[in-house]
């Protein structure tokens, strides 16, 4: 694992814990971050070991969003012709984009650890994970319509599906705060625990409860559950006998029917 400027990141058995790690900041996103947010998805896609990854942010909060001092050195690029500053921005929205895509198509379920604000670019990025959990004094908002823009890096795309439409609506055109009751009874959050500590070790000991399973069988399991999303029911049928042709074949279909016979925990491969 490389040294990062706005992460730290730990492997502990087969669970990566990544931590935003700007606390003097309230965990801005700044330029740093959103380029090794990449590196870093793509060392956990390339390293067997790591089976599952918990996201979460030192300090006080979980993190603040964008860094405005980032969007202010975008304008200074400005120049006086429209069409370029189009341009300009369009290619900087969607490298943005990139770096939580990394999150949301990386093959290993990613559990965030929410606790404090999670505001604007916070709220894109944990809608890219596969699950979240929040602490009691955890804090929402999607914030973009407060300063006069919509967001742009994937809370208006990822969240109808988890929130519903509805609701995302009331959330987005007022900007509301919301706390982590709220967002557990609309499906935000998984589950509510009292404070920071209780929350880590419960997160964690989700992730290690899927670490333990076949990595085959999770990696297909997030495959299948991701497909669904722009498919029908009839494609993803398809997709997952295809996909199961193949994986099917695998030893720890074995292993984990040797071990239920014989009432033993199983032990999979990287």
């Amino acid at each position: 694992m490389s040294e990062y400027q706005a992460f730290v990141v730990e492997l502990t058995g087969n669970v990566a814990h990544v931590q935003i790690n700007r606390p003097e900041k309230i965990n801005a996103m700044n330029a740093a971050f959103w380029s090794e947010i990449i590196d870093i998805f793509q060392w956990v896609e390339d390293t067997d070991a790591v089976r599952a990854v918990v996201l979460s942010g030192a300090g006080k909060h979980f993190s603040s969003g964008i860094d405005l001092m980032l969007l202010a050195s975008v304008a200074n690029e400005f120049g006086k012709d429209v069409g370029r500053n189009a341009r300009l921005l369009r290619r900087k929205i969607l490298e943005l984009q990139a770096s939580f895509n990394a999150v949301d198509t990386c093959r290993k379920p990613v559990l965030a650890a929410i606790h404090g604000y999670c505001i604007g670019g916070a709220i894109d990025l944990i809608s890219a994970c596969d699950m979240r959990y929040a602490a009691e004094d955890a804090q929402f908002s999607i914030k973009e319509i407060d300063i006069g823009m919509a967001a742009d890096v994937g809370t208006l795309q990822r969240l109808p599906r988890i929130v519903g439409d509805g609701m995302l609506r009331e959330l987005a055109y007022t900007g509301r705060p919301f706390g982590a009751e709220e967002a557990r009874s609309i499906g935000l959050v998984n589950r509510v625990y009292a404070d920071y500590e209780s929350l880590l070790a419960g997160v964690m000991e989700i992730a290690q409860q899927i670490a333990a399973k076949s990595p085959i069988a999770v990696t297909g399991t997030k495959a299948m559950i991701s497909y669904m999303r722009d498919h029908t029911v009839n494609d993803g049928l398809e997709y997952v006998a295809t996909w199961n042709s193949a994986m099917l074949q695998s030893n720890d279909l074995r292993v984990a029917i040797a071990a239920h016979m014989s009432k033993q925990k199983p032990e999979f491969v990287d």
